[in-house]
């Protein structure tokens, strides 16, 4: 209210002013005389004041005609100007058209024409770092590597699209097998963006492939500090690469480092069969054969497994058999049931030369759960109890079709391995190689053979060399059997 007052009394007042001003100049009889140089000039007060108002707008057009000619010059000489600027949004919404019609392209799956869109917009738009990236996708899903490979270069002279620029071209040398080269890209694009879990999993495929432990390891554990990798599958991996790393180690001729690594990744997994075997082989080595008996019988708890059972015996090399038998006893005394605990004490018993002894161990084992290794071993007890050949050979042509029995098969791509590696030989999986069963007919099963000199004493009784021989002869029946069965299914 007060406020309106006030812009009244304002109003009212300047009026009032206006009307005083004019009335004086009306009133006024005296003439304004301008003297300039040698001109002199007379004029009444109120036609200076008309003059005055029609000098102001006469100027202001005097100026903006000035202001006009001068921007037509910068133009001409390529300063930035009014003109210039139309002149650039048009340009830049034909480019941002053609931009967005590239994309639109890229994503309908007409490549060529997005790498077309992609063209014109870099002319138009004056942002490489967009255009680059559409380029690039659209040479790449166009199947021109060479241009993509150009166009994601490009990207890389900018910091803001160096990482795209990166990834691109990693994606494309994998494509094209070159792994050398991509693990130094991604070496590079791990460095910028540690967090980022595609590239995590790229380095580490290619840290495992080139046997980079050390630096898989280190790879790992960001995967795992960024959350993309649980703590449980990172604690089992991590143990893994120690295992590989040790290793390498070893057979590089770094024992102590290789054996520090090795007993360390059995630490993290007990029941990690492969670890397990190592470290109990180093611990056998270096005298510690209470330490090297504990890592096994651990382990054998969880996972029974014939390499254990090979590490176990080579604890004792020189013991008798009776002595062998009773020492592994204990072993299995807390998974009896397991079949690998049924057909070692058999063949244990079969090495000793008592044959009763070893059917009781199997058991019906060769009956409800048939593979080639319960069959060779029950041929093999036949043949020492004196049987006929007929029935010999029977067990032996059930194992021409029975299971091949458990190998290390790779999780991922099925391939099978003699023994086990970190990283598949065939899909170059991390991880992937597992002890299971597999019905593959093709693989090399666990020969009674191969697996007894492992366990029999190394002494010269003669029940140890019949039972060798009763073993082998078993063996090469079987062998003798699947060439047969080959020819005849080739006929």
């Amino acid at each position: 209210m007060v406020w309106s007052l006030v812009k009244i009394l304002v109003f009212v007042v300047v009026v009032a002013a206006i009307g005083f001003g004019a009335s004086a100049l009306v009133d006024w009889d005296a003439d304004i005389r301008i003297v300039f140089a040698s001109v002199e000039l007379t004029v009444a007060p109120l036609t200076m004041l008309v003059a005055i108002l029609l000098l102001i707008p006469v100027s202001w057009l005097l100026l903006a005609t000035i202001g006009l000619l001068a921007a037509i010059v910068r133009f001409a000489v390529g300063d930035d100007t009014a003109l210039t600027r139309f002149f650039d949004k048009s340009r830049e919404r034909r480019g941002l058209e053609s931009f967005a019609d590239g994309m639109v392209a890229l994503a309908s799956g007409e490549p060529r024409v997005a790498l077309s869109k992609a063209y014109r917009a870099e002319r138009n738009l004056g942002k490489p770092e967009l255009t680059w990236i559409l380029s690039a996708q659209a040479a790449e899903e166009a199947g021109d590597r060479d241009k993509s490979i150009s166009a994601y270069k490009k990207l890389l002279e900018k910091d803001q699209t160096k990482f795209v620029g990166l990834r691109g071209i990693l994606k494309l040398k994998l494509a094209g097998g070159d792994t050398e080269t991509a693990l130094k890209i991604a070496e590079k694009a791990f460095a910028l963006k540690p967090k980022h879990e595609e590239i995590q999993n790229s380095l580490l495929h290619l840290q495992s492939k080139a046997k980079d432990w050390a630096g898989a390891r280190a790879t790992l554990s960001a995967k795992m500090k960024s959350r993309t990798l649980p703590r449980n599958v990172y604690s089992r991996r991590d143990a893994i690469l120690a295992l590989a790393d040790a290793k390498q180690k070893i057979a590089s001729g770094d024992e102590k480092a290789g054996s520090a690594a090795a007993l360390a990744a059995n630490r993290a997994i007990s029941d990690f069969v492969p670890a397990a075997v190592l470290a109990a082989e180093i611990q056998t080595q270096a005298g510690a054969k209470r330490a090297a008996t504990r890592i096994i019988r651990k382990a054998w708890e969880s996972a029974p497994h014939p390499d254990l059972a090979a590490a176990f015996a080579a604890i004792e090399p020189d013991e008798s058999p009776e002595q062998r038998i009773r020492r592994f006893e204990s072993l299995v005394a807390k998974n009896p049931a397991d079949p690998e605990a049924k057909m070692l004490m058999a063949e244990l018993a079969i090495a000793a030369g008592d044959f009763p002894r070893a059917r009781i161990a199997i058991g019906d084992l060769a009956e409800n759960s048939p593979s080639v290794r319960s069959l060779a071993i029950m041929a093999a007890i036949e043949r020492g109890q004196g049987s006929e050949d007929r029935v010999v050979r029977g067990w032996l042509t059930k194992a021409l079709s029975a299971s091949r029995g458990p190998a290390w098969t790779c999780d991922a791509c099925g391939q099978l391995h003699s023994e086990w590696v970190p990283v598949c030989g065939n899909c170059d999986g991390l991880d992937m190689v597992s002890w299971k069963e597999t019905e593959d007919a093709t693989h090399a099963y666990p020969s009674t053979i191969g697996v007894l000199p492992l366990i029999v004493a190394s002494q010269d009784s003669p029940k140890s060399h019949r039972a060798v021989e009763i073993l082998r002869g078993s063996d090469d029946e079987f062998a003798g059997d699947r060439k047969s069965e080959k020819i005849q299914s080739s006929k």
